[in-house]
């Protein structure tokens, strides 16, 4: 495996092998290059060019094998393989080339945001050896991490994220991420927001169902219209989620999850503006 070989490959294949789009691959490379620094101590180089160390990183977000079969694949060490995904994630990360435009943004009159989406989605991880019972999901029947996204609805970019325990429910999550609307900003959200409007009073979420009762015809269409609308925020899900590092079980240490999703998410980001003509 090398870069050499996909290089020229259609765009859509590349960005089915890569999950990110040629030019988005140049322009990490570029990032990359600026923000690595080159070996001081002599000695044989390595056997991957920087275009094959980004590439890796990528197959392995995109499949989520083992270092030891991403090693195999590439012909060097699962160590070595493990210490140049680090690197690579690490060099991303520090240029600040693909982060997210932050939750101050909410607040801020110079940014243009009429109406924001929140929804929260769950990766499954390995049973934790301790505090098993903060990690476990009701919803799912397993333990994962959930996520927090908030979307400007208009162009769909993805504005920050929040981070939580399996067990810990969604409008907790939004708690604890101290997010604050501007009074103008209409927030859509779902029927996990139940209590929204006493934080914020330009709130939209389904209308649930009152005991032992039912929902008239007015009720059910104006949740018909809030779900038309909230679908967005699962179709982004989706497009992330297209990197099975955070669709399948996370093996890893769950410290890195958060910077690895918005790392993901700044990806999408910049495939946004990219011009149309030229997408996959």
């Amino acid at each position: 495996m090398s870069y050499q070989q996909v290089k020229n490959l259609k765009p859509e294949d590349f960005k089915r092998l890569s999950g990110v789009r040629p030019e988005t691959f140049t322009q990490m490379l570029e990032v990359v290059r600026s923000h690595t620094q080159p070996k001081k101590k002599t000695g044989r180089p390595g056997k991957l060019s920087l275009e094959d160390q980004l590439l890796m990183t990528l197959e392995y977000w995109r499949e989520y094998r083992t270092y030891f079969h991403i090693g195999q694949s590439w012909g060097v060490n699962e160590s070595i393989a493990y210490r140049i995904i680090r690197k690579m994630e690490d060099a991303l990360v520090s240029s600040r080339a693909f982060t997210l435009p932050g939750k101050k943004k909410l607040q801020t009159s110079d940014y243009q945001i009429e109406v924001v989406v929140v929804g929260v989605t769950e990766t499954p991880i390995e049973r934790p050896k301790k505090k098993q019972k903060q990690f476990y999901s009701g919803k799912k029947k397993r333990h994962t991490l959930k996520s927090q996204v908030v979307v400007n609805q208009s162009t769909g970019e993805i504005l920050c994220t929040a981070h939580g325990k399996g067990k810990e429910h969604d409008f907790r999550i939004f708690k604890n991420s101290k997010l604050r609307l501007r009074k103008d900003i209409e927030f859509l959200g779902d029927k996990g927001y139940q209590g929204i409007h006493k934080l914020h009073v330009k709130s939209r979420i389904p209308k649930k169902k009152p005991r032992g009762g039912k929902l008239n015809r007015e009720e059910k269409k104006s949740n018909q219209e809030l779900a038309q609308v909230r679908v967005m925020c699962e179709h982004i899900n989706r497009k992330l989620k297209i990197f099975k590092i955070l669709s399948d079980r996370y093996r890893n240490r769950r410290k890195r999850f958060a910077l690895r999703f918005n790392l993901i998410a700044g990806l999408y980001n910049y495939e946004l503006h990219l011009p149309k003509a030229e997408s996959a």
